[in-house]
């Protein structure tokens, strides 16, 4: 009961903080509306945001799921080919020296306005934490478990499979927890940068009319997703990795 309460009392604070910021200074509406007008526009035009909302949390959820697969079976090639880490890791460093908001006009122009181009920018932006979280783990494995499979005969697949592999779950899940708190980022920018549906969509269409309610609404909506996304997440992970402590997660 005290896990679900606390977050509902800092929610109602920072409400609290936001109405006397807009009391005391008095603050237009069109540049910062008070936490009533939002809710009434979250009131008045909901059907409207959960159609927009539907369409990006579909691209976040797909980018999770992709980002995800690629960046583990990346791990598990450069964990198990030298060759492969020697091509790929630079690759992966080079990568991250180019602003990922950049490539979001480039990926519009190759994959269209449409979600294509939305998940694609929500994967680049989860996939490289999934994949150095991941090999980090499967290159940390305790030397002294790898050292008795090898006296025990374990193949190296078995090995992988049976020791390295859950090893390095602690450290995937670490990996995801930051995949899921960043993954809305891909899908709001691809949907700034060229789109006709979605919560950045929206805000943008409100923007232009100064419609800011329904610009702190949408994003409103957006916030309790990726927060609920984020603690399902690490729901999920607590009981897969039961054998883990949980001070430690």
């Amino acid at each position: 009961m005290m896990k679900l309460a606390r977050p509902l009392i800092i929610f109602l604070g920072l409400l609290v903080v936001w109405q006397l910021i807009v009391s005391i200074t008095g603050v237009a509406k069109f540049i910062l509306p008070d936490p009533l007008s939002v809710f009434s526009a979250l009131y008045q035009r909901w059907p409207e945001l959960m159609s927009h909302a539907g369409v990006t949390i579909t691209e976040i959820l797909l980018g999770l799921v992709l980002g995800t697969v690629l960046g583990c079976l990346s791990a598990l090639v450069i964990a198990q080919y030298r060759g492969a880490r020697l091509w790929i890791l630079p690759v992966l460093v080079v990568s991250q020296a180019i602003p990922v908001f950049a490539l979001a006009p480039i990926l519009v122009l190759w994959l269209g306005y449409g979600l294509a181009s939305k998940v694609a920018m929500a994967t680049l932006i989860i996939y490289f934490p999934v994949t150095v979280a991941f090999y980090d783990g499967l290159r940390r494995t305790e030397p002294g478990w790898l050292d008795l499979a090898q006296v025990m005969g374990g193949s190296g697949w078995r090995t992988l499979m049976q020791i390295r592999i859950p090893a390095a779950l602690p450290a995937l899940a670490s990996g995801l927890r930051v995949a899921a708190s960043v993954a809305p980022i891909g899908a709001i920018i691809g949907e700034w940068v060229g789109s006709s549906a979605g919560l950045g969509y929206l805000m943008l269409h409100a923007n232009a009319r100064l419609q800011v309610d329904v610009m702190f609404a949408a994003l409103l909506v957006l916030a309790v997703f990726a927060v609920c996304l984020y603690f399902a997440i690490d729901r999920i992970l607590r009981v897969l990795i039961s054998w883990q402590p949980d001070k430690a997660l």
